[in-house]
């Protein structure tokens, strides 16, 4: 039984001792990579305008497709394109009567990231966003009164968007990625060259996992 024990532990300490010296000698850093993410936004809106507006977080689907493509070792950019689910829910009382809201918004976010990688194991991200809202939904309940509402939005001009910042990094365990961000709302541009500062503006935490090939 001893020799077994000791057998068995000399065969995972070779074994891993292999894993570590192919880990090691392998740096795909310079390598291209397509990959697919799917996991979940933790979001809110905040006023612009410093108001006494409380909202509660939410969560929310995202998933997408990114290309990982390399300018040289320590560098590279990362675009994607993702279905996201943003909004917030809040609740309270109106003339005592309890009542809870949720908005749910379904943006398609296309990241244009700028990727730094330090070490093969952590690429750092971070560059604007440019954001097309698809749906949103709107919930409300009070009492025994319940209504929904919901409304699609047409995207033929991709100059219309809200422009957003995004920045986190990227854990490469192989060909298996997780992601770690957070963005927020700056602009709404109009399409024609203008823009303005929207009142409501989204801010997001998001987790996902990832496998690039």
């Amino acid at each position: 039984m001893k020799k077994a024990i000791l057998t068995i532990a000399l065969i995972t300490l070779s074994v891993s001792n292999s894993v570590a010296q192919e880990s090691t000698s392998t740096d795909n850093r310079e390598k291209l990579f397509f990959g697919l993410k799917v996991g979940a936004n933790y979001s809110n809106v905040y006023d612009s305008e410093s108001e006494d507006f409380v909202a509660d977080s939410k969560f929310g689907l995202v998933a997408g497709a990114f290309v990982s493509i390399p300018l040289g070792k320590f560098i590279g950019v990362q675009p994607e394109v993702l279905f996201s689910q943003k909004g917030f829910k809040s609740s309270g009382t109106f003339l005592g009567t309890e009542y809870k809201a949720t908005r749910t918004t379904n943006y398609i976010d296309v990241p244009l990231l700028l990727a730094v990688k330090p070490v093969e194991f952590i690429t750092i991200l971070f560059g604007p966003q440019y954001s097309y809202l698809m749906k949103q939904k709107d919930e409300f309940t009070s009492g025994s009164f319940s209504s929904s509402e919901e409304e699609e939005f047409t995207n033929d001009n991709i100059r219309k968007n809200t422009f957003s910042l995004i920045g986190g990094a990227d854990l490469n365990f192989n060909n298996f990625v997780i992601g770690l961000r957070s963005g927020w709302d700056l602009k709404n541009n109009q399409g024609d060259g203008s823009s303005n500062t929207p009142r409501y503006k989204n801010m997001w935490y998001q987790a996902t996992v990832g496998y690039r090939f």
